[in-house]
Parts: structure tokens; sequence; C-alpha cells
């Protein structure tokens, strides 16, 4: 004997996980956003810091080789 389900689902579930999707579409790409500003916000703080001399650097305590090393430290180094 086989069974048949006939029961389809309710409009109000399928207006939720519609709803749910449209929630997480948009919160993903707030989160995306955040990130794209914070990584623009770190290139200009590099940039900012490849643009002075030398001795400027020397001022603050850092070398050229190290600047990416320094902007990107709590991310990528120990």
């Amino acid at each position: 004997m086989a069974f048949h389900d006939t029961h389809a689902a309710a409009p109000r579930d399928i207006l939720h996980s519609a709803y749910a999707g449209i929630v997480q579409f948009f919160a993903n790409l707030g989160h995306s956003i955040v990130l794209a500003s914070e990584a623009r916000r770190r290139l200009e703080v590099v940039e900012n810091l490849q643009s002075r001399s030398d001795a400027e650097l020397a001022a603050v305590g850092l070398k050229r080789d190290d600047i990416v090393r320094h902007v990107f430290s709590d991310l990528y180094y120990s």
C-alpha cells in the first residue's frame, strides 16, 4: 500500500520562509559592507604610511618593509 501526502505548506509558512531569506540576505549584505569598509580603512593607512619618508617612518618606529605587518598585525600576525 502506498501513502500519498496531500499536505501542502501553508501560505503563512511560505511567507515566513521568504521573510527569513530576505532578512538573511540583507544581514549578509550589511556584513559584507562592514568588512569592505574596514579593509578600505586599513589600505588607506598603508597608503598614508607608504607616502611618508624613511625618516618620518623611523620617527614612529617603523621601517618601510614593516608597514603592512604593522597595519594588519591584529589580523594575521601574532
